[in-house]
């Protein structure tokens, strides 16, 4: 490892990346003077700049107060999350942003503004909101402390915020109870507070696709104390980790985590289908002792036991160096990475770790083949730990390593619509550097070192402008067309989609025969997905097409009706005549 001498001037706080955060294929940065950074897909406003371009490499975020102007000075950014669509924000002031996809209320948005935005928005509903102080015994209307969030997370289509009280919030697609008394996924556009730990405080919290798992103190006070293992919701995998597939409506503890037993949990995180947990031995000394623990859907042997069944109770990950004390975990939709503080890092997986779906374009270097155990990743081919390591966060199908004490970021996976923040757009084997910091930050600082270089930048930067602006002005514009009709296509393939499957269009939803051919034999690939669908999808389905149906029925009954309304009319007029 590197030492501190080699590393970027630790003063620049503008520089230094001390968060990062996943979404399907967009991610987002944190630096130390509170600004966010964000790059990839840019559809429904998952980027938060105000349209729905991809971007390529990382573009600083602005935040607006209330009344509409810039708060790049009052607004301090402490904490981000990203969802599958959508991304969160925390303010130093503990109020939270939202932006992006927002058809699931993943934003906190309702009424007649509950759309997708573009920008980062305020959620006002917390800024309204006041609790009681229990522990005192006065009642609501005589003490109401102010709330305030300190932490954000989010996963799937599902938003969560955890208050000064250690009380967990949620919205979004998130588990309620439905009229029949059981576990209904329902979309909320109001967070909503989880009563159920009584006094006790939720520390951190991880989301799948419909089930949460929440590391939870024993008691109030939470300092250097060992936490307890929660989780409810969606169990169909096992990824509760409580020995069976029934779905929870409340939290449950998982026994392995509980009080009596010799681990504490301390970082936890949720794949579609299956969860991730870092746990240490309690109590062990100067040795730190640690384990991730794995549990769920395992097809795509994104548990790491070796195989593709699926695990009902969190199971070690054997494969993992028993000496490495692991600082980080992720999970992507099929795949699971992890770092060590000395900076190796495993992932394994769909399509060897990386997360690509199995049809993706393979490099030289790619024989293809889902990791079915942790699978060594080098960050560079003589180098094989990153030096100074921060955190590992992963996409649906992309990777992203902070290192270098934050002051690099490398990534590997999908490289389509600019997710990887290299400036290009091609998947990646191994690892590629983020550009960071910005070219734009770089030039900056160029810029001061003194006016005669200043001015003969903006000279030759001018000349470089003239000579090529007419050359581009009118690829550009072509350019924005087609992005624009891209855009809307894919957006009104999202909506059908959405109305149909329940969740928006994904490439990956794109059937292989038309991608490879460019053809479609629609009968024979209804049949397949048909095959594939789980009960659920196939009742989402049924439902969907009761009613489009009784709308077809409704509207030829009302026509048959005009015309039978319209010949007797004209019957009428030839007998009156």
């Amino acid at each position: 490892m590197e030492d501190a001498g080699s590393y970027p001037n630790p003063d620049n706080l503008s520089r230094k990346i001390v968060d990062v955060a996943a979404g399907e294929s967009h991610t987002l940065l944190l630096t130390g003077d509170g600004n966010v950074y964000t790059w990839g897909k840019g559809m429904f406003g998952r980027l938060g700049l105000g349209s729905q371009k991809d971007e390529l490499s990382p573009i600083k975020l602005n935040f607006q107060n209330p009344n509409g102007t810039l708060g790049v000075d009052s607004v301090k950014i402490v904490g981000i999350a990203a969802g599958a669509y959508h991304s969160l924000a925390l303010a130093e002031d503990g109020s939270v942003w939202c932006w992006g996809y927002n058809s699931y209320g993943q934003l906190g948005i309702s009424g007649e503004d509950a759309y997708d935005s573009l920008v980062p928005c305020l959620l006002s509903m917390f800024l309204e909101l006041q609790l009681p102080d229990s522990s005192t015994g006065l009642s609501e209307t005589e003490a109401k402390p102010s709330l305030k969030m300190c932490s954000v997370k989010a996963g799937g289509m599902m938003s969560l915020a955890i208050d000064n009280r250690g009380t967990l919030w949620m919205w979004g697609n998130i588990p309620q109870e439905s009229k029949e008394g059981g576990l209904s996924i329902v979309s909320s556009f109001i967070p909503t507070p989880v009563w159920d730990f009584h006094g006790r405080a939720v520390v951190k919290v991880a989301c799948g696709n419909e089930h949460v798992v929440a590391l939870v103190s024993a008691t109030e006070s939470h300092e250097d104390e060992d936490l307890m293992c929660y989780s409810w919701g969606n169990n169909s995998h096992g990824q509760l980790g409580l020995g069976d597939r029934q779905s929870r409506l409340h939290p449950e503890v998982v026994k392995i985590f509980d009080e009596e037993t010799p681990w504490t949990t301390y970082e936890v995180a949720c794949g579609a289908f299956h969860t991730a947990l870092l746990a240490r031995k309690k109590k062990t000394g100067d040795t730190l002792e640690s384990m991730c623990w794995t549990f769920g859907l395992s097809e795509n042997g994104q548990l790491g036991h070796g195989t593709t069944q699926s695990a009902l109770f969190p199971t070690p990950v054997k494969e993992l160096p028993q000496n490495a004390y692991l600082i980080s975990v992720d999970c992507g939709l099929f795949h699971t990475s992890v770092v060590s503080s000395t900076g190796d890092v495993w992932s394994w997986g769909m399509e060897k770790g990386l997360g690509l779906c199995p049809d993706a374009n393979r490099s030289e270097t790619g024989s293809g083949g889902d990791a079915l155990s942790p699978f060594p990743i080098s960050c560079k081919p003589n180098q094989p730990i990153f030096p100074g390591p921060v955190k590992v966060v992963c996409g649906a199908a992309h990777t992203v390593v902070v290192a270098q004490k934050g002051h690099e970021a490398w990534s590997w996976g999908r490289g389509r619509s600019g997710v990887l923040g290299n400036g290009k757009e091609m998947d990646s084997y191994t690892p590629t550097i983020v550009l960071w910091p910005p070219a734009t930050e770089d030039l900056k600082e160029e810029e001061l070192k003194s006016s005669d270089e200043q001015d003969k930048v903006a000279e030759k930067k001018t000349e470089v402008i003239t000579e090529t602006d007419e050359k581009l002005t009118s690829a550009l514009t072509e350019l924005k067309l087609l992005q624009s009709k891209l855009s809307i296509m894919e957006k009104y393939a999202s909506i059908l989609h959405g109305s149909i499957f329940g969740k928006p269009f994904d490439e990956q939803d794109i059937p292989v025969s038309m991608r490879n051919s460019g053809s479609l034999d629609i009968a024979k690939e209804w049949d397949n997905m048909l095959e594939a669908a789980d009960n659920r999808k196939l009742v989402r389905m049924e439902m969907f097409y009761r009613d489009m149906l009784a709308g077809v029925k409704d509207k030829l009954m009302k026509r048959k009706i005009k015309e039978i309304i319209k010949e007797c009319l004209q019957s009428s007029e030839v007998n009156n005549n």
